[in-house]
């Protein structure tokens, strides 16, 4: 059914390495699904999120908003009282959208609302969620079993054994009982029942994985022989190159985080590293399964299909599991993110832009493709992305901006800085480590510091211009108020 508005379908996933699928060029990636959506329309290969943790990078995006100035830079903060803003599903409810959200959330209270309808993953985020779900099923001990592979340590009772060497093991779980399977099972049904409706929708299908615990399924484990894998060229980095707060895990020998018993067998970086792989083959099945229905259902016709992630994860590079975002905020592997932009005889088709984009920006492409007004009395901080997957128009941004409350990174065609600004702890303070530069023209797996013997002063005074130029127009007024109230606490 076309329809003189388009539908938005917004595909996220969470924690997923940029650089693991086939159409960047992994050698070992199995992305069939995502590697025809890309090949259909926009790959941004230089798409950054805003904070590499979850609840601050999705408050960004469904906000438009940095998340200093939301004051949601970590997990479970909640957003600081007085800033203006309006959640993308309130805008689009309010624009005369159907709005529906499967999957996981991790949203900030203010931020989760609006929707029609919505089933979450996560504990308590609905009533009717994946883990009522699980349980009816019969199946709640076999999941309990995966997750306890990241949290079996922390568990009273528990104990240290049930938690994996790098959280890493097989799920007992039946190929349809996944979190995956709920959430491609939630969205189709979706779709169908969208193919006679009287509106526009907005839908958001957000998969828990590939985030940690990497507890994949035997079918998409077998897809990939551990011993056969190429391992990360920077998994062997000395831990005293890194900053402080990776070193500490990179000299950890308790699991999950086992890091130095990795280092000593091959063979337990090798199983995380295919798991987490085969977690990305998973999503990348269930992608196919939701474009299939889209198609089937004549949806495709007039639906913008949005692929990305919150954040990015290390898969061995840097010689680190998942994405420790404590203390450090540089790093390629954690803040690049996939973004894919289809929309059937509107986008281009196979272009891969190399603009720097940020997640920020989805929030004005999405409107500004629906053709919707945004709110007055927010001030935009990204910009849209609509001319550039139409016309090809570049998106003409000098640098992107990633930050958390230990480090803010500044990053250009060609450098990266990052460097650390003042913690709100005292006990948490990593200055002492020293900023850090890559030319990633030159050294793409970071392990070369700049500032650390080359004579680059030109390049660094530059990047610190760009930071002061983005600080002294983004306010800070939300997260300078989150850390006056931890200090007062």
């Amino acid at each position: 059914m076309s329809r003189a508005v388009p539908n938005v379908l917004l595909l996220f996933s969470d924690q997923h390495h940029a650089g693991v699928l086939g159409c960047e060029g992994h050698p070992d990636a199995l992305t069939p699904n995502l590697d025809r959506l890309a090949a259909d329309g926009v790959r941004f290969n230089r798409a950054y999120c805003q904070d590499a943790v979850c609840g601050p990078s999705r408050a960004s995006m469904m906000t438009g908003l940095y998340p200093r100035t939301l004051g949601v830079i970590d997990n479970g903060e909640k957003i600081a009282p007085g800033i203006d803003f309006v959640p993308l599903p309130t805008l689009m409810k309010q624009s005369g959208y159907y709005t529906a959200c499967f999957g996981k959330q991790h949203l900030s209270p203010a931020i989760d609302v609006s929707w029609d309808t919505a089933y979450g993953t996560l504990p308590g985020e609905t009533p009717s969620g994946y883990w009522e779900w699980i349980e009816t099923r019969g199946l709640f001990t076999d999941f309990l079993n995966d997750w306890l592979a990241e949290f079996g340590d922390r568990l009273p009772g528990v104990g240290y054994n049930y938690s994996a060497p790098l959280l890493a093991r097989l799920s007992r779980l039946p190929t349809d009982a996944t979190m995956e399977a709920y959430v491609a099972e939630k969205t189709i049904d979706f779709l169908k029942s969208r193919k006679t409706g009287d509106k526009p929708f907005f839908c958001w299908s957000s998969f828990y994985r590939p985030h940690q615990p990497y507890t994949p399924i035997k079918k998409w484990a077998d897809m990939y022989d551990p011993a056969s894998i190429q391992l990360p060229g920077s998994i062997a980095q000395p831990p005293d190159d890194l900053p402080l707060f990776l070193r500490s895990w990179r000299n950890n020998e308790k699991r999950p985080v086992n890091l130095i018993e990795a280092a000593r067998d091959e063979t337990i970086y090798r199983r995380y590293i295919t798991y987490y792989y085969a977690l990305v083959t998973e999503i990348d099945y269930y992608i196919g399964q939701i474009i299939k229905t889209l198609e089937e259902t004549g949806l495709d016709e007039n639906t913008i299909v949005i692929y990305t992630s919150d954040h990015g994860e290390f898969v061995g590079n840097h010689g680190m599991v998942e994405k420790c975002h404590q203390g450090h905020s540089v790093y390629e592997d954690t803040l690049r993110v996939p973004l894919f932009i289809y929309w059937k005889g509107r986008t281009l088709i196979g272009k891969t832009a190399s603009d720097l984009v940020e997640l920020v920006d989805l929030y004005p492409t999405i409107l500004d493709m629906c053709g919707l007004q945004a709110p007055k009395e927010v001030d935009w901080a990204g910009r849209s992305l609509a001319s550039a997957v139409t016309s090809g128009k570049p998106v003409g941004r000098k640098y992107a901006i990633c930050e958390n409350y230990s480090q803010v990174s500044v990053i250009t065609d060609r450098y990266k800085l990052g460097h650390w600004i003042e913690p709100p702890m005292a006990d948490r303070d990593f200055r002492d480590f020293g900023d850090m530069l890559f030319d990633r023209q030159h050294d793409p797996l970071e392990v070369n510091n700049l500032l650390r013997g080359s004579a680059c002063a030109e390049i660094y005074n530059e990047l610190c211009g760009y930071l002061a130029e983005w600080e002294s127009a983004v306010p800070a007024d939300g997260m300078m108020l989150n850390i006056e109230r931890m200090r007062s606490n």
